[in-house]
C-alpha cells in the first residue's frame, strides 16, 4: 500500500526516514534505526521523491549516496527535524510531568549495567512516565540523535561535529591486552604476542574496530584477518576460547566477565590507547537529568569495574597502564 503525504506527522517520518537513510548510508539500517521494516522505509523515500518530483538517492553506489537534489533535501530536513525536536522538547516541559516519555541510546556493552538504575532514576527523580531504551554502537548515536529518535545517548563518540548538543563526561578509560588464561609467553610488546596468537578483532565497521586498526597501523602490524566481530562479548568468547587475543577497554570487558569468561587482563604493552564514555543530549532540553545520568553512571561503571577487574581495571580508568594515546 503507497504511503501518501495526509498529515504533517507523515512528511516529518519520511524527512526522519531520508536523514537516516543519508547517515547510514543504507537503507536497512536506516529502517532499523526508525522502527519500521526496509520496504515501509523504501516507500517513504519513494512518496517523498514522488511528492518533490525529483530523484533525493544514488540507489546505484554503496554506501547509498545523494543526488544534487537529496544533498538540498538533507540540509532542509536538518533543520526541520531541530525544530520539531525544539518544539517537542518545550511541549514535554509544559506537562503535569517535566519529561513523559524519554528515549535513551546507550554503548551496547554498557547497556545491561547501566539501564536499571537509569530507569530507575529518570522515573524517581524526574517523574519520567515512559522509557524506551535502545542499545546499539556509538556509530548508531549520531543517527539516532539526528532523526529524533533518541533524546539522550551515552556513548563512546561525543559527537563533536554535531551542533546543538550538552556533552557530560563519564569517564576515560585505557585499552588493556586481553589473552587467554594461561598464556605463558613474553608480551613485552604486541608483535611478540602475535607470534603465537592471532588477533581477534572487532569489525571494522565498529568505532572500536577503526581505532585499534589505526593502533596497530601507528606501530606498523599488520595482523592476519582470521576472526572479526561486532559484539564485545562474542570477541572475548573467542580469546576465552583460546582463538587468539584481542585489545579491550574495562567497559567492553564487563558483560564477559559477569559471564566467568577465564581471560588473562594485562596493562597494554608499549604506547597505549584510549577512549571515553560521554552523556550526550540536545542541549537545554531535559533539565539536570543529562548531568545525574553522567555522574550515576560513573559510579556504576567504576563499581562494577571494580569488582570484576580489581587493580588492573582501576588502573585502567586512572591513567595507569602506561603511555597514553587518545584516539
Amino acid at each position: 500500500m503507497d504511503i501518501k503525504f495526509t498529515t504533517n506527522a507523515n512528511i516529518i517520518k519520511a524527512l526522519e526516514v531520508f536523514v537516516a537513510v543519508i547517515e547510514t548510508g543504507q537503507m536497512t539500517a536506516a529502517a532499523r534505526l526508525v522502527g519500521m521494516t526496509q520496504s515501509a522505509a523504501s516507500q517513504h523515500i519513494g512518496t517523498l521523491e514522488k511528492h518533490y518530483d525529483v530523484r533525493l538517492l544514488d540507489r546505484s553506489t554503496r554506501p547509498v549516496k545523494p543526488t544534487q537534489a537529496g544533498v538540498l533535501m538533507y540540509r532542509h530536513a536538518g533543520r526541520i527535524l531541530q525544530a520539531v525536536g525544539e518544539l517537542a522538547g518545550d511541549m514535554r516541559h509544559q506537562g503535569p510531568t517535566p519529561i513523559s516519555r524519554l528515549r535513551l541510546g546507550l554503548q551496547a556493552s554498557i547497556a545491561t549495567t547501566l539501564s536499571p538504575g537509569l530507569v530507575r532514576m529518570a522515573k524517581d527523580r524526574f517523574g519520567v512516565q515512559d522509557m524506551a531504551l535502545h542499545a546499539g554502537q556509538s556509530g548508531d548515536h549520531e543517527a539516532l540523535l539526528r532523526t529524533k529518535q533518541a533524546d539522550i545517548v551515552i556513548t563512546s563518540d561525543p559527537l563533536l561535529d554535531m551542533d546543538g548538543l550538552e556533552r557530560h563526561a563519564v569517564l576515560t578509560e585505557a585499552f588493556l591486552l586481553v589473552l587467554p588464561l594461561g598464556f605463558d609467553q613474553p608480551v613485552q610488546d604486541l608483535e611478540q604476542v602475535l607470534r603465537h596468537l592471532p588477533l581477534v578483532r572487532f569489525a571494522d565497521t565498529t568505532n572500536v574496530g577503526r581505532r585499534i586498526g589505526q593502533h596497530l597501523r601507528r606501530l606498523r602490524l599488520q595482523p592476519e584477518r582470521v576472526i572479526q566481530a561486532d559484539r564485545s562479548s562474542m570477541v572475548t568468547a573467542c580469546v576465552a576460547d583460546g582463538m587468539g587475543f584481542t585489545l579491550l577497554t574495562p567497559t567492553l570487558l564487563i558483560d564477559g566477565l559477569v559471564e566467568r569468561m577465564p581471560l588473562d587482563l594485562r596493562p597494554l604493552p608499549g604506547a597505549g590507547m584510549s577512549r571515553s564514555i560521554t552523556v550526550v543530549a540536545r542541549d537545554g532540553e531535559l533539565g539536570q537529568l543529562p548531568k545525574a545520568f553522567a555522574g550515576h553512571a560513573r559510579v556504576s561503571l567504576e563499581e562494577q569495574i571494580a569488582g570484576q577487574m580489581g587493580q588492573v581495571g582501576l588502573a585502567a580508568l586512572n591513567g595507569l597502564v602506561g603511555p597514553d594515546i587518545v584516539t
